[in-house]
């Protein structure tokens, strides 16, 4: 093994789950490793434990018996008893011991967050080589947002295109240039959001604006990287026929680049809701703003009629 691989070996990275036989993002049976970390607030977000790269206490309150045992053996005091009832106190950051998930008799507490080696990682990806070989699949890094942790996240991919294992990244493109071409020399695939037109109405939606992701966007189009698009969608949010048309104008000139692999359409889902409540962050967005199958015909209706290759992902 050559110096350059055992350093790269030596590099750690922050995740806070592993899903395997994934068959939604990338092409293939797919593993997903998701990054802990993300620059966006975007008010449906279905990974809410993936936002911040610290540990967590994840609290199911119903399963509770307000027992103490927590409360006793957390080093930093990040559990409490008030009143009789179980408290914890999130202004406290976790130490990531697990020593209260230990203890828990009702199983009402866990812990997001881990540290992994590339090595560890690679090991978990290997496992399921010949689902990959089978199907043309491969490691999707996603998130949070996975180009928070750029060094973690070029050797793990370069690990696996050393092991002949087809890459992919799921991501907002919110990030310096020099970090997404960094990434981009072992990626297969860019899995590449665009939430909102609009950088006034993106900044209400996620915290951020949109003229660095678009900028990005384009530079990756031009450089001849494969970048497929997805586009999640909300009632009333980012579905109307003006939304939809900015995106196509945005997106017309790179139409025809073999590298532009067409955009997917994501509708709205509440799977993640109750994460929000076990992490004691509240849930922003009111209401139901799932989209029917007439009004998703629509959207893709819209865009066909532009000749772009565009699908609905039903998960």
């Amino acid at each position: 093994m050559d110096n350059t691989k055992v350093g790269m070996i030596e590099r750690k990275a922050v995740i806070f789950n592993v899903q395997k036989y994934n068959m939604y993002d990338g092409p293939g049976i797919r593993t997903i490793v998701f990054f802990k970390g993300c620059p966006l607030r975007c008010q449906w977000c279905s990974n809410p434990e993936g936002l911040e790269k610290k540990y967590q206490v994840m609290f199911k309150k119903s399963l509770c018996i307000d027992c103490g045992a927590c409360a006793a053996v957390c080093p930093v005091g990040i559990h409490s008893i008030t009143q009789g009832k179980h408290e914890i106190n999130r202004d406290i950051d976790c130490t990531g011991c697990s020593k209260c998930v230990n203890v828990c008799s009702q199983e009402a507490l866990s812990i997001v967050g881990e540290v992994k080696t590339i090595s560890e990682l690679l090991e978990i990806v290997e496992e399921d080589r010949m689902f990959y070989e089978m199907s043309g699949g491969g490691v999707t890094l996603s998130g949070g947002e996975v180009l928070m942790q750029p060094e973690a996240a070029t050797n793990l991919l370069m690990a696996c295109k050393q092991e002949g294992i087809n890459t992919a990244i799921e991501t907002s493109g919110y990030a310096k240039l020099e970090a997404v071409l960094q990434i981009a020399e072992f990626t297969d695939l860019f899995l590449y959001d665009i939430k909102h037109y609009n950088s006034e109405r993106h900044l209400e939606l996620t915290g951020v604006r949109n003229e660095l992701i678009l900028q990005n966007l384009q530079e990756l189009l031009r450089r001849r990287y494969d970048v497929l698009i997805r586009m999640p969608l909300l009632k009333g949010i980012n579905d109307s026929q003006d939304e939809i048309d900015d995106v196509i104008q945005f997106l017309r000139p790179f139409r025809d680049y073999k590298n532009f692999q067409g955009i997917h359409l994501l509708p709205y889902h509440k799977l993640g809701v109750n994460k929000y409540n076990q992490l004691g962050k509240d849930y922003k967005i009111e209401g139901d703003p799932s989209l029917n199958s007439e009004e998703l015909d629509r959207i893709e209706n819209m865009i066909k009629k532009y000749d772009f290759p565009v699908k609905v992902i039903k998960h």
